[in-house]
């Protein structure tokens, strides 16, 4: 869950591999690091804390490392050991020839720190990572070749790693390599770059090669050799990056976190264009493989994800189930990989991530795949590892997300799993076709509405500057939005750090109705629909026990809300079906003004990194 970089070529190596972890931090962000090889020497630059204290070291030491073309760099989201100098990457073997920098978790670094220190080596951390160090520097000596012993000691390791390591003696070089972790070869004019995810480099090139596992990429500024698994040479596959650096700015919003949460109208326009021409037409997923005798094959389906993914698909449960009339089970993907679980040909395995590359997700997604499920992939990453184990695959095209918090990738994955639900309902033929049009009608105009929302922010501004204070927060719903409940909690929560707890409405009279008093603010989501009347209820119970009561609703005709309510959070009415895409937009929102007024780093929360890369 750290970021790392890579750079040969020309360019000033400093300032190519600061604004590669500038663009990696969203990955972690607790000490930083870099090697640079310079004046035929390996020299080591680390800083606790956030990125912006190694940049001000190596501005510091900006005469030592001038004239550098050749270094890795590393940003921490800590694993082992505590985030402190001397744990930050890069870790260097004894001699201090080699350094190595890490994203990962190497599961045998026990059983290697002890082989290693009878061995002879010094163990100055309390790192994994250094057992890497360590472990190459012993290679090289029986091999006199960086590439031979990073491929040697790459066998011993277990777990998860993508690694650059750098050697003084082979100082014109990079080598590379990575299993269960990823990593990305960006290929320019006379330079290479090496990096967790292609932000690090879009700046400077739109070539890529993205690393399988157990190969191993040897970078010099002017050509890259690549081995597979076999140590053999092979031919890299160059592929086109569609990124544009402009994404990367905040366009004027003073976090990204706002800008992505306004840019979420088009991420819907831009996810429906060529999927739904007008309400009347089928749904056209070129990339979803799946007939009507497939289906008709399939007696369950069966979700993995975690975190908002997680919410995205338990709403995507509730469209299945109600548009195709197929059960569906989600689980977290961190608990269905470590239990038996019965999935066969019959089960279509939806594995659902932001960034493509979670790891308990991946690896859910690989056992079921071993059991000849049918495995479909929503996400933001059609490049990513998993998007490279499906067989169906709906690409949300949400564009960088640079936020931790997500906001606009949540919205998008919402819209795959309607869009996705009504066209397995077409192929199914299991749902009235009025129904499905007006549905396919109601995503077409839902921009419109959010953008209409997004106008008229100021009662939302004023509710969070009132509930700023607070130290928990209940939210309540029923049905399709009771995944919103989870979701505007966990928003509060990254980004606050108030203590917020989602509950379906009818369960907060079993036991979580003890906590609430004056204090306590329960925010109650009421979209017009068949459970209205029965969250409206709940929410008298609440008030009865003097609660301080929020609405989040699209009625606007109701008296009662005025009288129940301390606030009313006004939404455009939508139908009930698309409800959870309208109503999670204000929760982000005022999860996000309470942050803002709490002065707390909206983009970058505490213990946090977005692309969970390790289980």
């Amino acid at each position: 869950m750290c970021g790392i970089i890579g750079y040969v070529g020309n360019r000033n190596v400093i300032e190519v591999l600061m604004k590669g972890l500038s663009a990696l931090e969203y990955r972690g962000y607790d000490s930083s690091g870099a090697a640079i090889i310079s004046d035929n020497k390996t020299k080591i630059y680390k800083a606790e804390g956030k990125l912006q204290n190694l940049k001000n070291l190596l501005n510091e030491k900006a005469d030592e490392v001038k004239d550098s073309h050749v270094g890795i760099g590393h940003i921490r989201w800590a694993t082992h050991g505590v985030p402190n100098l001397i744990n930050a990457h890069p870790h260097t073997s004894n001699c201090g020839k080699i350094a190595v920098v890490h994203n990962g978790i190497i599961e045998n670094y026990k059983e290697l720190r002890e082989k290693l220190t009878k061995m002879g080596a010094e163990f100055k951390s309390e790192t994994d990572t250094e057992t890497v160090a360590h472990l190459v520097a012993f290679k090289y000596k029986e091999t006199h070749d960086l590439k031979e012993a990073v491929t040697l000691a790459a066998k011993e390791l277990e777990g998860a790693y993508a690694l650059c390591v750098v050697h003084q003696d082979e100082g014109n070089k990079i080598v590379a390599t990575r299993r269960n972790a990823p990593l990305v070869i960006g290929i320019g004019d006379g330079e290479m770059f090496a990096a967790s995810d292609v932000p690090a480099m879009i700046e400077y090139t739109k070539q890529a090669i993205y690393l399988d596992d157990n190969q191993v990429a040897v970078l010099t500024n002017d050509k890259i050799e690549l081995f597979d698994e076999n140590n053999k040479q092979i031919q890299p596959k160059i592929e086109l990056l569609p990124w544009e650096p402009v994404s990367l700015s905040k366009m004027g919003y003073k976090h990204f976190m706002l800008k992505e949460i306004h840019e979420q109208p088009n991420v819907i326009r831009n996810f429906l264009t060529g999927k739904i021409h007008t309400a009347k037409e089928k749904v056209k997923l070129d990339e979803v493989k799946l007939d009507f005798e497939q289906l008709k094959q399939m007696n369950r389906i069966q979700i993995v994800a975690c975190g908002t993914s997680l919410h995205a698909a338990m709403v995507g449960k509730y469209i299945i189930e109600e548009l195709c009339n197929i059960p569906v089970d989600i689980e977290p993907s961190s608990e269905y990989i470590y239990r038996h679980t019965v999935t066969d040909e019959k089960t279509l395995v939806i594995g659902v991530s932001q960034s493509g590359e979670t790891a308990d997700t991946l690896t859910a997604v690989r056992q079921s795949k071993a059991r000849n499920s049918h495995i479909l992939i929503i996400t933001n990453r059609p490049d990513s590892s998993m998007a490279r184990e499906a067989d169906s695959l709906i690409p949300v095209d949400a564009g960088i997300e640079v936020s931790v918090a997500a906001t606009k990738s949540y919205i998008a994955q919402l819209t795959a799993f309607y869009l996705l639900a009504i066209h397995l309902a077409e192929i199914k033929n299991s749902c009235d076709n009025d129904k499905l049009v007006n549905l396919k009608n109601e995503l077409l105009i839902l921009p419109q509405k959010i953008e209409l929302f997004l106008t008229k922010k100021e009662k939302i501004q004023k509710c969070s500057r009132m509930y700023s204070s607070s130290k928990n927060f209940i939210f309540i719903a029923r049905g399709l939005n009771y995944p919103t409940a989870l979701e505007g909690a966990l928003k509060l929560k990254e980004i606050s750090y108030i203590n917020a707890t989602g509950y379906p409405a009818g369960e907060l009279k079993h036991g979580p109705i003890a906590m609430i008093d004056e204090t306590l603010p329960v925010l109650s989501i009421l979209m017009d629909g068949k459970v209205y009347e029965k969250v409206l209820s709940n929410a008298q119970e609440s008030k009865a026990r003097n609660a301080r009561m929020i609405a989040l609703t699209d009625v606007d005709s109701d008296e009662r809300l005025e009288e129940l309510f301390d606030f009313v959070l006004n939404v455009p009415h939508v139908d009930e079906l698309v409800s959870p895409i309208m109503a999670i937009v204000p929760l982000q929102l005022l999860a996000y003004y309470i942050a803002e007024f709490l002065g707390k780093d909206v983009d970058q929360p505490r213990n946090l990194a977005k692309s969970v890369t390790v289980e």
